[in-house]
């Protein structure tokens, strides 16, 4: 067998989650390969919403096993309090979810550094979510950092209070004080709960699937331009959130990737600083924001909105190997006369491309735009899809067409139940 997964396309918040809990059913293991609370899956079904941060998205259907990854960086604490959201909606989550050894801890320590390191950036801010991600991610690099497994030594205070030195020298450089106060506690109470449930090797446990034959569905978190290497450098994450992340984040070789599903909304969004060519600073991309309730689930920050970027897409279905598009949030743009699709970009010398630059901070780019007639149809009515309107299905053809990849899942609505999906797609 092999392990399928599941990818953003954009600058995140594609929706992720929703599509990971629909086609769970099918698998035997999900299992989530990086980043850490900075990601946000949101699932609604049975008219509640609920917000995965570190958890994967299959949590919910106890036949599934639920693996947290090597490359995933955990914070004990956050984790605690999700668990018990997740007990308190009768979903006893101890029971199928299985935590690397080899997964970075998050100190309380990380998260100050992440505030003093990105205050020191003044008005070259990175956007940080401020949750201690970049810092762990940078002491795994260094070599110096503490992972799950060490919690099961007997010298775990001793390690962490070297490592917590080290990050108070770090923030007097800058000029300020390290006082953790109360979450030092808690962060310790984190781990005895940690320490109580199942932590394993997972890179064999993975492995023995495959073997015996188990279905995998790997879930990224964040989104391809986001990526450490190929996102918009240096308002990035700080892992690698293409397919590669999935083999080093889980201890999988490259030959036993099968389907990539690479999600992507009907429009752009991104929060946080960083360059955004469609981005829409009128009436039209607060409209957008308003009717796609386009707030961080996370953090709650409002995200910035724009027309869809086909650029963009080619290069992360290029990164990635995408096998199917998902499009999330169609329903979105049902209020609009007229959609606009950038397909290429203007170049300063007049040159027109579909290829990104070395570096879409420095490089002026003016979108071209491709202009369609909107649908005026409420989607999120719609149960079938061969009652689409005609003007969607253009669109979606219009997508199509340039991506060359089929869109193989159309979502209309937040709810589990509002998601279409269309068989025997050929495309070009």
């Amino acid at each position: 067998m092999a392990v399928d997964i599941l990818i953003g396309l954009q600058w995140g918040d594609e929706g992720k989650g929703k599509i990971v809990d629909v086609l769970a059913p099918t698998y035997d293991i999900v299992a989530r390969f990086q980043g850490g609370p900075n990601a946000g899956h949101t699932l609604e079904f049975e008219g509640t919403k609920h917000v995965l941060h570190q958890i994967p998205s299959g949590i919910f259907h106890p036949h599934i096993q639920n693996i947290i990854g090597n490359g995933v960086v955990l914070d004990p604490i956050v984790f605690r309090t999700e668990m018990q959201k997740l007990q308190d909606r009768g979903v006893d989550a101890a029971k199928n979810l299985f935590i690397s050894k080899k997964a970075s801890l998050i100190l309380p320590s990380h998260k100050v550094l992440d505030r003093v390191s990105e205050e020191a950036l003044g008005s070259g801010k990175i956007g940080s979510t401020l949750k201690g991600i970049g810092p762990t991610y940078q002491d795994k690099i260094g070599r110096v950092g503490l992972r799950v497994g060490d919690i099961l030594a007997p010298d775990f205070k001793e390690r962490y209070n070297k490592l917590v030195e080290r990050h108070r020298k770090t923030v007097e450089f800058y000029g300020q004080s390290l006082d953790l106060g109360e979450q030092e506690q808690t962060f310790f109470e984190a781990v005895d709960y940690l320490r109580s449930l199942q932590l394993v090797d997972s890179e064999y446990m993975i492995n023995e699937a495959l073997k015996s034959g188990k279905r995998i569905l790997a879930e990224g978190a964040q989104g391809s331009l986001l990526d450490v290497d190929f996102g918009t450098y240096p308002f990035v994450t700080s892992s690698t959130t293409l397919v590669a992340g999935a083999c080093t984040g889980l201890g999988v070789a490259p030959r036993h990737i099968g389907e990539v599903y690479g999600i992507f909304k009907a429009y752009c969004t991104r929060v946080g600083s960083g360059p955004f060519p469609t981005e829409l600073l009128d009436e039209v991309g607060e409209q957008i924001r308003q009717a796609g309730r386009e707030f961080g689930s996370t953090t709650g920050r409002p995200r910035r909105c724009g027309w869809i970027d086909l650029p963009t897409l080619k290069y992360s279905i290029m990164l990635n190997g995408v096998t199917q598009l998902n499009m999330m949030k169609a329903d979105v743009l049902t209020e609009f006369d007229t959609i606009k699709v950038c397909t290429h970009y203007k170049l300063p010398s007049g040159e027109i491309t579909d290829q990104l630059p070395h570096s879409l901070e420095t490089e002026s780019l003016e979108p071209v735009y491709a202009e369609l007639p909107g649908w005026k149809v409420d989607l999120n009515l719609i149960d079938s899809i061969e009652d689409l309107p005609e003007a969607f299905n253009n669109y979606l053809s219009f997508v199509e067409e340039h991506l060359q990849v089929p869109i193989t899942i159309v979502s209309v609505g937040p709810d589990r139940k509002s998601t279409l999906k269309r068989d025997n797609v050929q495309v070009g």
